[in-house]
C-alpha cells in the first residue's frame, strides 16, 4: 500500500488503543485530508458514536471529506443516518452521491 493507506492502518491501530474520541475531534481539524483520514477510520461498523459527527461532516466544503463521510456512514449501517444521507443524493459532486446511494443499500442490507 502507499503512505495513505498505511497511515489509515496506523491509525485503526490507535482508534483500537484510545478509542473513537480522537477521530471524532479529528473531523474538527483545520487540514480537510485530517478530517478525510479520521473519516475512513471511524467507519467501522456499529461504531455508533461517530454517527452524528459524521452526518455533520457530510456537510463539509471538500468534496472527499464529504464522500469519506458518507462511505463511512454505510458501513457504520445506523439508521440515524438514512435521512442525511439521502439529502446526499442531491450532492454538487456526482461521486458522494454515488456512495451515499451505496451506503444506503449497505444500511438497508443490514437492517434485513
Amino acid at each position: 500500500g502507499g503512505v495513505r493507506e498505511d497511515a489509515t492502518e496506523a491509525l485503526i491501530v490507535i482508534l483500537e488503543a484510545k478509542g473513537v474520541e480522537p477521530f471524532i475531534q479529528a473531523l474538527k481539524h483545520h487540514d480537510k485530508w485530517v478530517q478525510e483520514g479520521a473519516a475512513v477510520v471511524l467507519g467501522t461498523p456499529k461504531n455508533e458514536r461517530a454517527v452524528e459527527p459524521l452526518i455533520q461532516a457530510l456537510k463539509h466544503y471538500d468534496n472527499w471529506v464529504r464522500y469519506r463521510a458518507a462511505e463511512a456512514l454505510g458501513k457504520i449501517g445506523d439508521e440515524r443516518a438514512v435521512e442525511p444521507l439521502t439529502q446526499a443524493l442531491q450532492d454538487k459532486n456526482k461521486h458522494v452521491q454515488q456512495v451515499a446511494k451505496e451506503a444506503l443499500e449497505n444500511i438497508k442490507a443490514m437492517k434485513s
